[in-house]
């Protein structure tokens, strides 16, 4: 065998010359490397908001006098709460907050004003959807400060008695759901989705890259079988590790984290399916597009950072700008995250979950059918 000597800076400017060339045919390893800092770069810098502003908010007020309208107004002025309905009843007030419609209720009483001229202490309640205690901790903590102000501008002249001595009237928060405002409610239901997209996702991506570099793809082509016939099958047994999975953080919620759980076992297993489905259709695509494993992997990557900031699981979802919500509103995280933390913290079932049922559903046969026609494209 020929020696080679002493260190060659010619042979060394070949190789390095060589994995230029290497990447600059890697196309798409090459987008990753600039895409992803760039995708973490404005999703922290523009979409990650810990102090959500213009929250939606609800009005229950049996007692329209000048005091109580000042304070709507004082809310709605407010950077913290959206008014953004009127409510007719208690029973409507705790469906929109169930629905996650709105995440407070205003309850004025009817006869607050006269019990605020008497000197009676009246109370005014405030209900808020506490699953999230993240994104309504700051705008509770306003509301007191926003009372007394309230309190100050209007108890002029002969009022004036009232904003003398201590507070005239009380605000009473009900923080329903999540009454102790204990993040892990909030965080392990939340995990399950996370968990499942990222395994789903990346264990499909590499199915069929794998073949291809095994050299066994060419028998799957000439096998008489349908695009969806192969794209299917391959789905089913990732399916059933999907399912066990999701059992396993259910029983590690329960029984190690001692999350509560309020809503139907089999609604929950029923949601898990069709998300792990949702999530299996976006990895046979990724597989069908990649041409090598690791191609695979960074597109795994690429698609996993968004739902993992922008589906409301690590940030306040209503925190975001507009178009940071736009892009998580077509995630199946986000609206999976909001069935699973309903299920385990409200309990609600049936036509109420549907909102978000849904779009799992259009995803699911959206992203399906892309993935069979790039996989006929790899058959030509």
């Amino acid at each position: 065998m020929k020696r080679t000597g002493l260190f060659s800076f010619s042979r060394w400017w070949a190789i390095v010359l060589k994995e230029f060339l290497q990447l600059k045919r890697d196309r798409i390893s090459f987008a990753m490397i600039i895409g992803i800092p760039l995708v973490q770069l404005t999703l922290f810098g523009f979409a990650i908001n810990t102090d959500p502003k213009h929250l939606p908010a609800a009005v229950l007020n049996a007692d329209p006098s000048e005091f109580t309208r000042s304070f709507i107004a004082a809310m709605r002025q407010s950077e913290y709460f959206d008014i953004v309905r009127d409510l007719p009843g208690e029973e409507a007030g705790r469906a929109a907050l169930a629905r996650g419609e709105v995440l407070f209720v205003l309850s004025i009483p009817a006869d607050f004003t006269r019990r605020l001229l008497r000197g009676e202490k009246p109370a005014m309640l405030v209900e808020a959807d506490a699953t999230d205690p993240m994104a309504t901790g700051m705008a509770l903590a306003s509301v007191n400060q926003m009372a007394r102000s309230v309190l100050r501008k209007s108890t002029t002249g002969s009022l004036s008695f009232l904003s003398s001595g201590p507070d005239a009237f009380e605000v009473r928060v009900h923080r329903l759901y999540n009454p102790e405002a204990n993040t892990r409610y909030n965080i392990i239901p939340g995990l399950m989705g996370v968990i499942l997209t990222l395994m789903m996702v990346l264990m499909t991506g590499l199915a069929i890259t794998r073949e291809r570099e095994r050299g066994t793809m060419e028998n799957m082509l000439a096998m008489p079988v349908k695009s969806i016939e192969v794209m299917t099958g391959k789905l089913v047994p990732y399916i059933f590790i999907g399912m066990i999975q999701s059992t396993l953080i259910l029983l590690a919620a329960l029984f190690v984290f001692r999350v509560p759980f309020m809503g139907s076992l089999l609604t929950l297993y029923g949601v898990a399916l069709l998300f792990v489905a949702a999530n299996l259709t976006v990895g046979i695509t990724l597989s069908s597009l990649a041409q090598n494993q690791l191609q695979a992997m960074q597109m795994t990557v690429f698609y996993f950072l968004p739902n993992l900031l922008l589906s409301g699981f690590m940030f306040p979802f209503q925190g975001m700008p507009k178009w940071a919500q736009g892009i998580g509103n077509l995630l199946p995280l986000t609206y999976f995250n909001r069935l699973v933390r309903a299920l385990f913290l409200k309990g609600i079932s049936g036509w109420d979950l549907w909102p978000n049922i849904w779009p799992l559903m259009v995803f699911t046969v959206v992203v399906m059918a892309i993935a069979v026609k790039f996989y006929r494209k790899t058959l030509d």
